[in-house]
């Protein structure tokens, strides 16, 4: 036996998508067979069957209708599966022997837009290659026409990053990579790795992208041009079609945005929570109040790429200013920006031959509402807002085609008609004056028919089987008139029938019909076609009205929460009067948020050592100091009654705790790893968030770390940046004065009635205990742990000391050994400290509330304490 003419071709295809699920089209529904329906009845939760297939056992076999075919593929999609959609490509008529099939579209999860999903998000494919000792990435949007391209030196770490910032769907590799290359992508989590053999010579660069020509293209790096090339080679392979709205290359250098590793991203939770992944509780959650989905993509953007240029940050603060003072200008604004729809993926769906005549109504209403914000900024004065004036385009006449042509509610289907609109086209009109007269002869019939026979229950009817019919119920079969009626068909309790006069006009009618479909289509082809050479200046409007909406939002947003413009230096002065976070501040309330002033200077008081303790605020001030500086360089206002920020080109933090124990990490090692890469990776110009290091070890070697990473923070000259450090160990509070640039600051906390109260305040000077106990009271432990703890505590304050003072002794000799301050004359050691402890509880006895027993324990103890001191 051989396999089926029917499965030979299946095969033939199969081959050469090994890598899909071949959606196999057989009538109306697309059949999987073999392994790929094995996987589909498990992933999709369908019956799993069998078909003759010429062997001897059946073919493994599953199926889904096509015309529901995009809630199963979506499902795939996004458990990382790539389909392949395979229709019938020849006329069955024409056809000798089985039909020709072939794959149309390969749908995969960088290619695949899912409407379910949130439309202010980007759906990114990347390409990366190595050349020259340097990796090159292509990264697109083929739903928005987004192309763009960078390069840098081999760098794990930098990639990685960019991967994090960009967010891909899926990679494109080829499948000759390096050891350590392919080793860091098996490590992402959520993103699709497709390696692929391409041999992209016959791609030409220069044909595809309207801005670069031949000799610009030869200025690109090698590693660049073969990123490129490899992912147009993809896209080209898996959407089989011209995609006319991918034609501007964007090249642009990683060092023109802050870099923001990918550990400072989620920790900062730029464009999602840290805990559920979903927007709310994120800065781009306060931010966004855009009008488009447009402008809401434009926004995530500026959030994951702060600028670094001041003159460019400047022009975007300027902009927001001038909506900022002038709230009817921007209100008018954002009422226009309302009713205008996402231009970019109508292009899109232009350029792949996907839309349809309600996507091009929705692009004429957009467009109408152009005009309008172009006047209604035609007198700003900011230079952003004057270049956007400039670049709006309103497209008066393909507006105005639009409106001629397509129906106000048009059909959804392009072969249903009821798509072009009256007087458009003189055949058209009059092939539905044929259509219109012919049913009106066909309602009238029906009365007519009626007076004749005599039947009053006579009527007339239509089905795509039978055509137009006469129906006759049998009770009144004796009141037809003999020959007048042709039967066409018998029912159980009626009968069909015809007159040669109803046949002539049923041809007439579906004749003009059929004819009248034909037409709109092809009429709906041509304005497509005249719509599609506009796709510049469309992307180009759309790129410009999703720019003013970001300002518009921004200023919008600064006016409700009541944001400052921040002022930028190139000092490293950081300067924050009555700072808030943006996302606490959203969550509790405005005015119920503890606000904080912030002063670090690069030159002086470059490194705030914060203490106090658990969940008095250190980690959200330090996060908001971060977050405003941040929101500065995306040139939006921020939450202070004044900001004066020094330009900062990275932004690292090293807050929070987490295990990688697939990775075989514990927190501390993940803890130190971190750290290492803010250390090797951080300048002069970069801020520095790290908080509580070195706990995830024993004390002494937790507090042994800290110690050294400050010292080399403060004392490196290629570093010293400015750094935020928060910490329990209080011993370190004694580096004020003997490292150059550190400053004490602490939590303010009150003391009432053996609890504490959190002030939220950030204050001058270093916290002199924990409150370990405390906090853990007022997380709820119960009295009897509580009681138990403080014993505990007493008992290791007063007991044991030989063994505290051998590991004092070390501390000691480091503290000797260690080069001179500048200020000598204070040195720190744990003897001081303990010497120090001694004397102020001391201080605080209390000897009128002392018993006469308690005072001779007290006095005990202190001897105790005294002589392990010697």
């Amino acid at each position: 036996m051989g396999l089926t003419p029917m499965m030979l071709q299946y095969f033939e295809i199969k081959e050469r998508y090994k890598d899909c699920i071949v959606f196999f089209r057989l009538g109306d529904f697309y059949e999987m067979f073999f392994d790929d329906a094995k996987t589909a009845s498990k992933e999709l939760e369908l019956v799993l069957t069998g078909r003759d297939c010429g062997l001897e056992e059946r073919a493994p076999m599953c199926g889904i209708p096509f015309h529901a075919s995009a809630n199963y593929i979506s499902r795939l999609v996004q458990k990382g599966y790539k389909v392949a959609i395979c229709e019938q490509v020849q006329d069955p008529s024409e056809a000798k022997g089985i039909v020709k099939r072939d794959v149309i579209k390969v749908i995969t999860p960088g290619t695949y837009i899912d409407p379910s999903n949130d439309e202010c998000s980007n759906t990114y494919l990347m390409s990366i290659t190595e050349s020259d000792g340097e990796f090159g990435l292509a990264i697109s949007d083929i739903s928005t026409g987004e192309f763009k391209t960078t390069s840098f030196k081999e760098s794990i770490n930098t990639l990685e990053d960019e991967i994090a910032k960009i967010s891909p769907k899926e990679i494109i590799v080829f499948n000759e990579i390096s050891d350590y290359l392919n080793k860091s992508l098996e490590s992402l989590s959520g993103i699709l790795i497709s390696k692929k053999d391409y041999k992209a010579n016959d791609i030409k660069i220069e044909s595809m992208f309207e801005n670069y020509k031949e000799t610009d293209i030869s200025s690109l790096s090698n590693s660049k041009i073969s990123a490129i090339k490899l992912l147009l080679s993809y896209i080209k392979d898996t959407q089989k079609c011209n995609l006319s709205n991918i034609n501007f290359l964007d090249v642009y250098e990683i060092i023109n945005f802050m870099t923001i590793d990918s550990s400072s991203r989620r920790n900062l939770e730029l464009t999602e929570n840290i805990h559920e992944k979903t927007k709310k509780g994120s800065l781009l959650w306060v931010l966004d109040n855009t009008s488009t989905t447009m402008g809401g993509r434009a926004l995530r953007k500026w959030i994951e790429e702060p600028l670094i240029s001041k003159d460019e940050i400047d022009d975007r603060l300027n902009g927001v200013d001038e909506l900022y003072k002038n709230i009817s200008l921007n209100e008018d604004i954002r009422a226009s920006l309302k009713d205008i729809y996402d231009i970019e993926r109508i292009v899109g769906k232009i350029a792949n031959g996907s839309v349809n005549a309600k996507d091009l109504i929705s692009l004429k209403n957009s467009l109408t509402k152009v005009p309008a914000i172009k006047n209604f900024i035609s007198s700003t004065t900011s230079t952003i807002l004057k270049k956007y004036y400039d670049n709006l385009d309103p497209l008066l006449e393909l507006t105005s085609l639009l409106e001629k042509s397509i129906k106000d509610d048009p059909s959804i289907s392009l072969k249903e008609g009821n798509i072009i609109k009256d007087t458009y086209s003189k055949d058209i009109d009059e092939l539905r004056i044929a259509k219109t007269n012919g049913k009106e002869w066909i309602a009238s019939l029906e009365n007519s028919e009626r007076d004749i026979t005599g039947i009053k229950s006579l009527k007339v009817g239509y089905n795509k089987v039978f055509g137009y019919y006469i129906e006759i119920r049998k009770a009144n079969y004796d009141s037809i008139p003999e020959g007048r009626y042709i039967r066409k068909q018998t029912l159980s309790n009626s009968e069909r029938y015809i007159t040669q006069e109803l046949k002539e006009m049923e041809d007439k009618i579906l004749g003009a019909e059929e004819k009248l479909i034909n037409l709109e289509y092809k009429l709906f082809l041509e304005i497509r076609c005249i719509v599609e050479k506009h796709i510049p200046k469309l992307k180009n409007t759309a790129r410009t009205l999703s720019n003013i909406d970001v300002l518009s939002t921004l200023a919008k947003v600064a006016l409700e929460n009541n944001y400052v413009k921040p002022t930028l230096n190139s000092d490293g002065i950081i300067n924050i009067v009555d700072g808030r976070h943006p996302v606490v501040e959203k969550v509790i309330g405005l005015g119920e948020f503890i606000s904080n002033d912030s002063l670090l200077n690069r030159n002086n008081d470059r490194l705030l050592l914060i203490t106090g303790p658990n969940m008095a605020g250190k980690s959200t001030y330090m996060r908001q100091v971060a977050l405003i500086t941040l929101m500065a360089q995306i040139g939006s206002f921020v939450p202070a009654k004044a900001a004066n920020i020094s330009l900062c080109d990275k932004i690292f933090t090293r807050i929070g705790a987490s295990d990688d124990l697939a990775g075989g990490k514990s927190t501390f090692m993940v803890e130190m790893w971190e750290v290492s890469n803010i250390l090797n990776n951080a300048t002069s110009k970069s801020l520095v968030l790290l908080d509580e290091v070195g706990r995830g070890t024993s004390t002494y070697d937790g507090l042994s770390i800290a110690w050294a990473v400050i010292e080399y923070i403060s004392k490196n000259k290629d570093l010293q940046c400015n750094t935020l450090f928060a910490t329990h160990y209080h011993e370190l509070t004694k580096l004020e004065g003997q490292i150059e640039g550190v400053k004490n600051y602490s939590v303010a906390v009150k003391e009432m009635n053996d609890s504490i109260i959190f002030l939220r305040k950030i204050i001058e000077g270093g916290a002199d205990q924990s409150y370990g106990i405390e906090v853990a009271k007022l997380a709820g432990l119960p009295e009897a742990v509580i009681n138990r703890a403080k014993d505990i505590l007493n008992n290791l304050e007063n007991v044991d000391q030989n063994n505290l003072n051998t590991n004092k002794e070390l501390f000691e000799k480091e503290i000797i050994d260690s080069p001179k301050s500048q200020t000598p004359d204070i040195q720190m050691d744990f003897e001081s400290l303990e010497k120090e402890n001694l004397l102020n509880e001391i201080l605080n006895i209390n000897i009128l509330e002392l018993t006469p027993m308690s005072a001779m324990n007290e006095l005990y103890s202190l001897i105790n304490k005294v002589k392990a001191l010697k």
